[in-house]
């Protein structure tokens, strides 16, 4: 397996710097956007079954789980406590930073998506420009002259590809996927506000 990354040339290793980088990305966010880590099962139950009112400090305290769920909802009680905010922009203002989070990484995952193809192309096109130097030198008299220029090209192109293909595919599950837990959230949010206001807390 060395002597393939060695015959891919010098570009090989910034392709294989980026395939380890993607993996990172990509366990990080499959660990961190599990509905458990997101939206508590046992969380979110309690919001639908019990009354929320912005009268008890310690509603949510059971579930001090760092969870984006409970971020939000804390955020929507301490503002329903609040007489004249404006409830609706600031729980808004909340969720962007919580999406935000959930989406770091996301720009790191996508450039890498978007640059090994290139970087697999680029080393085709130097793989060609070395194959045709070694014509100039000694002509086409010997194809392993040939051989190893062509070689380069498709380790690169190849190693490119694989790498930008796979980082793109958990790119764009990565994104749907946070699409629907923030659409999630969203339904939560309303459930409690809604609650709040049969009340006349808000």
């Amino acid at each position: 397996m060395l002597e393939v990354f060695q015959s891919g040339g010098v570009l090989i290793w910034p392709i294989v710097i980026c395939s380890i980088l993607s993996l990172g990305i990509i366990f990080e966010k499959l660990y961190s956007l599990r509905n458990d880590a997101v939206i508590p099962k046992a969380l979110s139950l309690y919001i639908y079954k019990n009354n929320i009112t912005a009268a008890d400090p310690d509603l949510l305290k059971q579930f001090e789980d760092n969870s984006a769920l409970y971020s939000i909802s804390v955020l929507s009680l301490s503002l329903a406590n609040k007489k004249g905010t404006d409830i609706d922009r600031k729980i808004e203002e909340g969720g962007r930073h919580i999406v935000q989070k959930l989406s770091r990484y996301m720009n790191s995952l996508g450039t890498i998506a978007a640059a090994t193809p290139l970087l697999g192309l680029l080393g085709t096109v130097i793989g060609m420009i070395k194959v045709f130097s070694d014509i100039t030198s000694a002509g086409i008299g010997d194809p392993q002259i040939l051989a190893e220029g062509i070689y380069e090209a498709l380790i690169t192109t190849a190693a490119g590809l694989s790498v930008g293909i796979f980082s793109l595919m958990f790119h764009r599950y990565f994104r749907g996927r946070i699409s629907e837990l923030a659409i999630n959230l969203e339904k939560h949010v309303a459930c409690i506000l809604n609650d709040l206001h049969e009340k006349g807390d808000v």
